[in-house]
């Protein structure tokens, strides 16, 4: 070959492309690893082991209206576990959430009985002071840098307080008057406590509700800014911050949305029973965060997912439900739900483990 020629092919000639260097966070993942990448796959699997386990222990629990009951339990829970797990992918807690839900159920019953109003105005009321509940909590927490452990715990407290000394004030004892006959409860029972039935079993409304608030909560996670903006909150505040994504603005959302749960749980709780306990509600801020982290939520925070909590509100209601048609002694039940606390997280841990393994 001339010279020139081989000048010509040189000029013509694109040369090879370098390869390509691939490390193990490039490196393609298989299914398998990303279905494990999930947060709820652990509980997933924990939930098939419960149902399974009561479904061979205990005949009744078989049944379709066994499934209603276990179905009502998870929904009463799970409504409240939503938001409470938003929460903490967003880095915070609220311990104040138990209470939460009894102060806005006596909100809405004492205000409409007392000054004989429509129960409506009780009930929009009671929204307003769950969301100032909320919105306060987040601000104090914004603006002192204190823990949400502690801010929470004494909201925990300044409620649980009110709510008994209220309450005795305006009623005389430590329940709420009936509002049963008062205008606008039978459309507001209707809204928050109704029934529908399919074949000859009951169902509750809340079970729709729980399953409609968690499709909006998944929206809300994956498909939408403000749920970046709750992963980038939980897991760096300050990296978060850097990026342009308003901290104060999302902390305070979050606490206001678990204000607003608390107010519809405590809606129902009301317009089921027609009066309210000012004691309710001590306790199940923990069942909250149980069914959360047993959903697969980080305690760290920035990590988790909504379909995560159904599924943990899911397991307390069979666990809560199993127990009974099984004949066992239910003061066993928090000792049970201890054991699927562990358990489940120690499955959470492998999931990720293996997910994240190369």
């Amino acid at each position: 070959m001339s010279t020139a020629q081989q000048a010509a092919s040189a000029v013509t000639t694109p040369p090879a492309p370098p390869a390509r260097e691939t490390d193990g966070r490039t490196r393609h993942r298989s299914l398998g690893r990303r279905v494990l990448a999930r947060p709820e796959v652990g509980a997933l699997i924990a939930a098939i082991g419960v149902y399974l386990f009561f479904f061979a222990a205990a005949p009744s629990f078989r049944e379709t209206s066994a499934l209603a009951t276990v179905l009502y339990q998870a929904s009463v829970m799970g409504i409240m576990a939503l938001p409470v797990a938003l929460l903490m992918i967003g880095g915070e807690f609220d311990l104040s959430a138990g209470v939460a839900v009894t102060t806005s159920a006596l909100t809405a019953a004492i205000l409409s009985f007392q000054l004989s109003m429509n129960v409506w105005t009780g009930v929009f009321v009671a929204l307003i002071v769950s969301l100032a509940v909320g919105a306060f909590n987040g601000w104090l927490l914004i603006k002192t840098g204190l823990p949400s452990f502690l801010v929470t715990l004494g909201s925990f407290l300044i409620l649980q307080g009110a709510n008994l000394a209220v309450t005795k004030i305006f009623t005389g004892n430590v329940a709420s008057d009936s509002i049963a006959d008062m205008d606008g409860f039978d459309q507001a029972k209707k809204v928050f406590a109704s029934e529908f039935t399919i074949g000859d079993v009951s169902f509750k409304i809340t079970i729709v509700y729980w399953l409609v608030f968690a499709a909006i909560a998944t929206w809300l996670l994956l498909r939408t800014k403000f749920g970046n903006w709750i992963f980038a909150v939980g897991g760096s505040q300050d990296s978060a911050r850097a990026v342009g994504v308003p901290v104060k603005f999302t902390k305070i959302a979050l606490f206001m949305g678990v204000g607003a749960g608390a107010w519809f749980v405590g809606m129902h709780l009301l317009f089921s029973f027609n009066t309210v306990q000012s004691g309710e509600g001590v306790g199940n801020e923990f069942l909250y965060i149980i069914a959360a982290v047993i959903g697969g939520c980080l305690l760290t925070g920035g990590y988790g997912s909504a379909i995560g909590p159904v599924i943990g509100a899911f397991i307390f209601g069979m666990v809560s439900q199993g127990i009974v048609y099984a004949n066992w002694n239910p003061d066993w039940f928090k000792a049970f739900l201890g054991v699927m606390l562990l358990v489940a997280a120690l499955v959470n841990l492998w999931v990720r483990r293996q997910a994240t393994r190369r």
